[in-house]
């Protein structure tokens, strides 16, 4: 709804004439509607309903994580390079749970980051539209595929080829692992970056243009660049999913937690040990049950500064169009 009212004139000595000259517009305004209070509370029952789930994680993981604690000191927590809580002498170091975890995490973001970048810049900037609503859906069935088939697929096939051009590897180790997890994280690398770099304006690319610089330039140095924000969300997300893997490193990284940086080796990782806990093995109360509480607040806290650092990029190098 808008109305318009006569805009004045003044003469030199300062008085308004009545006489109008052009008709402006008042600013429209739209009325609120039912559906859309509705929809206003559904969103912020729903933020809601997040903050709550999250507050009551944290909790539940606090909670529990305390009688461990009690027994066990963080100095020796940290600081001890074994974890035998299922032996007759147990030792509570969680260092080579965090070494499996981000040794596999590691080789898998050196197979994802470059790929999925890759394949991104192709689909933004160089395949054809027919071409890339044909590719794109193709590859975000990658993470439709349930983990424990990846996990399988590590050790029936992957591992035997490694094995195969690496003397001595074992079928359980840490490069297969990571390897296959790093497939599967493929497209929460290249088809966020790719939304991230098809937002970018077209006048910075038509401006590269002009400058003449050819099309690899213009994706390379300067809608990368543009999107580098949206990039480094895409990143996060794909560390974060890579920590929190559960069946393939379970099955291909092997459940023996030691503290190695030699990914031919296997390796427990934070998750497959509360897979492994989790089975039934341990009564409850004991403190070898109380251990996966502190395993899981221990890769919460990762999980949280992965995507805390993850944020500060965004911030730092966010461009608003």
């Amino acid at each position: 709804m808008s109305a318009t009212v006569p805009e004045t004139r003044a003469d030199d000595s300062g008085d308004l004439k009545g006489s109008p000259l052009v008709r402006r517009p008042l600013p429209a305004f739209r009325v609120s509607r039912p559906t859309d209070r509705i929809v206003e509370v559904l969103l912020l029952f729903s933020a809601i309903f997040g903050v709550f789930i999250t507050t009551g994680i944290v909790f539940v993981l606090v909670k529990d994580s305390i009688p461990f604690f009690r027994e066990v000191s963080l100095v020796e927590f940290f600081t001890s390079r074994y974890w035998t809580p299922l032996f007759a002498d147990p030792k509570y170091g969680i260092m080579p749970l965090v070494t499996g975890t981000l040794m596999t995490t590691t080789i898998a973001l050196v197979v994802a980051m470059p790929i999925g970048t890759a394949l991104a810049i192709w689909l933004s900037e160089f395949a054809p539209a027919n071409v890339r609503e044909l590719v794109k859906p193709v590859l975000e069935l990658l993470s439709a595929v349930p983990t424990v088939v990846y996990g399988y697929f590590a050790i029936g096939f992957v591992a035997p080829l490694f094995q195969k051009i690496i003397p001595g590897l074992p079928t359980f180790n840490m490069l297969t692992a990571g390897v296959v997890m790093g497939f599967m994280i493929i497209p929460y690398v290249s088809s966020l970056s790719e939304d991230a770099m098809r937002a970018v304006p077209m006048l910075l690319r038509e401006g590269s243009y002009g400058m003449g610089a050819n099309r690899l330039t213009t994706a390379l140095r300067v809608v990368f660049p543009a999107a580098f924000s949206g990039i480094a969300a895409a990143y996060t997300l794909a560390i974060s999913r890579a920590v929190g893997e559960t069946m393939i490193v379970a099955i291909a990284a092997g459940q023996q937690p030691l503290l190695t940086f030699d990914p031919r080796d296997q390796a427990a990782t934070i998750t497959a040990y509360i897979v492994q806990v989790a089975l039934g093995d341990l009564p409850h109360g004991e403190i070898g049950y109380q251990s996966i509480f502190a395993a899981g607040l221990t890769l919460f806290v990762m999980t949280m500064c992965f995507n805390l650092l993850g944020i500060a990029l965004k911030r730092r190098f966010r461009e608003a169009y």
